[in-house]
């Protein structure tokens, strides 16, 4: 698979707590640059974000994000606002207490709201895979998919681990076929990416291809001009 190809499916990110402004711009220069899926980034710089990328880039953000325990009202209002501030996409962050207590009707409700509440807008739902079991996470393919989802996806990447190719693989096993799937966290080599996408994946969620493209252009300089 052509470099292209994968940065083409790639949410370019950044969402660590203490990001600037100089940081996400950056961010959003990069997405542009190499053509990535979206950049997902905090929701109190969607705002800035879309005034600067137009329409030359999708804009993504997160919420209930990281441990997603906020009451479904909240997650709702918070959908709406960075939508009306000019999110193209909305990941959200599934209660994950609700799943240990097996409320599936409740998650289901849920994710609808907050899908209704995205306008139209593309919904992913992060369900943590690190914190379930197997068997939890197949029925969470099933509420994402009854809920009506754009994308299940691995991993908020502030937990105990990222996205592994088991998860992916149990997600193309058992998800809706409307339903896309999206790995995020820890992925580390343009190997582990195109394995990631071969075995289902329509996004990834990094920071870290965009990096390599960077190393390898800049590779390519140093060679052109003799330095390498």
């Amino acid at each position: 698979m052509e470099l292209k190809e994968i940065l083409a499916k790639c949410d370019h990110t950044l969402l660590g707590q203490a990001a600037t402004w100089n940081e996400i711009k950056a961010i959003c220069d990069d997405g542009m640059k190499y053509s990535t899926a979206s950049v997902c980034i905090p929701a109190s710089y969607v705002k800035q974000a879309k005034e600067y990328v137009g329409d030359k880039l999708a804009i993504c953000t997160v919420i209930g994000f990281p441990n997603g325990y906020a009451t479904t009202a909240s997650k709702c209002f918070m959908a709406t606002d960075a939508v009306d501030n000019g999110a193209d996409e909305v990941d959200m962050v599934i209660n994950i207490g609700w799943v240990k207590d097996g409320k599936w009707a409740e998650l289901t409700e849920e994710i609808r709201a907050i899908k209704a509440a995205c306008k139209g807008k593309l919904l992913k739902v992060i369900i943590e895979t690190c914190l379930l079991t197997d068997e939890e996470k197949i029925q969470m393919c099933k509420v994402v998919t009854d809920a009506g989802a754009d994308y299940i996806k691995t991993s908020t990447g502030f937990s105990t681990a990222g996205a592994t190719f088991h998860d992916v693989e149990l997600f193309a096993k058992y998800v809706g076929k409307d339903v896309k799937i999206k790995a995020a966290g820890g992925i580390s080599s343009l190997e582990d990416a195109e394995k990631f996408i071969a075995l289902g994946a329509s996004r990834l969620g990094t920071s870290r291809v965009v990096k390599l493209a960077k190393a390898m252009e800049a590779g390519e300089t140093a060679k052109n001009d003799g330095s390498y």
